[in-house]
């Protein structure tokens, strides 16, 4: 179970302090299949690295499996089972996809067949990547599906995905569409995906709505997501584009 208490982050600019998370307090049960969604800049992916630990909240806490994780770093966070899927993942040149994959599985080299089944997953044949390098050479939507990939090596148990369709074509989306619905179906993973797309929130078993840095709703998707759509009938523009 992930557990957030009154959370809040703020950034000092030119005109002083801006808050961007306000005491946002949110349970998540395990193996739950939660969309975090809402405006631009309301918050969202603040709250995911504060999660991952790559922000640190000036208020609050983050208890993990009832481990309060707070004050721990991304390595240890990652090692109690929390991977983050980061809206433009990086690229490394000179570091083999085979590589990579070996590197999240915590093993000296995977063989060829076991990269093969992570690929697979994200609809990639091993064949064509195992020896391509980490770099420019691969589209957006190549280097999203391998860092899905590469979680899936790690076997971890909370997945953070921020915006897993930014950047990528319309197959690709496709194809990571299936590839959460799998992982949501084969169960004992807790899956929390920013996103705006409605074929991602449709998956969804909860739906998380941030706005302003504040927590505006939470519930079940059939409960929460007849509320969104009537607030984009009403001119609210926090769905906009999502209907594909």
């Amino acid at each position: 179970m992930l557990q957030i208490e009154n959370l809040s982050f703020q950034v000092n600019g030119e005109n002083g302090v801006t808050d961007i998370l306000k005491n946002v307090s949110l349970t998540i049960p395990d193996n739950r299949f939660v969309v975090i969604t809402g405006p631009n800049g309301g918050g969202k992916t603040t709250l995911a690295k504060a999660i991952m630990g790559l922000v640190q909240p000036v208020t609050g806490s983050i208890r993990y499996d009832g481990t309060e994780i707070t004050g721990l770093s991304v390595t240890e966070r990652a090692r109690l089972g929390i991977s983050y899927g980061f809206q433009q993942p990086p690229r490394f040149k000179g570091l083999r996809v085979q590589d990579l994959l070996s590197l999240a599985a915590g093993k000296a080299s995977l063989s060829q067949d076991e990269c093969c089944r992570y690929l697979t997953q994200v609809g990639l044949c091993s064949c064509d990547y195992l020896d391509r390098e980490m770099d420019t050479s691969l589209s957006g939507g190549e280097i999203k599906r391998i860092e899905i990939a590469t979680i899936l090596a790690r076997n971890s148990s909370l997945m953070i995905f921020d915006e897993p369709e930014a950047g990528i074509d319309l197959w690709s989306f496709a194809r990571l569409t299936e590839t959460f619905k799998g992982i949501r179906d084969r169960g004992g993973v807790t899956l929390l995906i920013i996103s705006h797309q409605e074929r991602i929130i449709q998956l969804a078993d909860e739906i998380v709505v941030l706005s302003e840095g504040e927590l505006r709703q939470k519930g079940p998707r059939d409960e929460i997501f007849p509320l969104i759509l009537a607030d984009t009938v009403a001119g609210c523009s926090y769905m906009e584009g999502v209907h594909q």
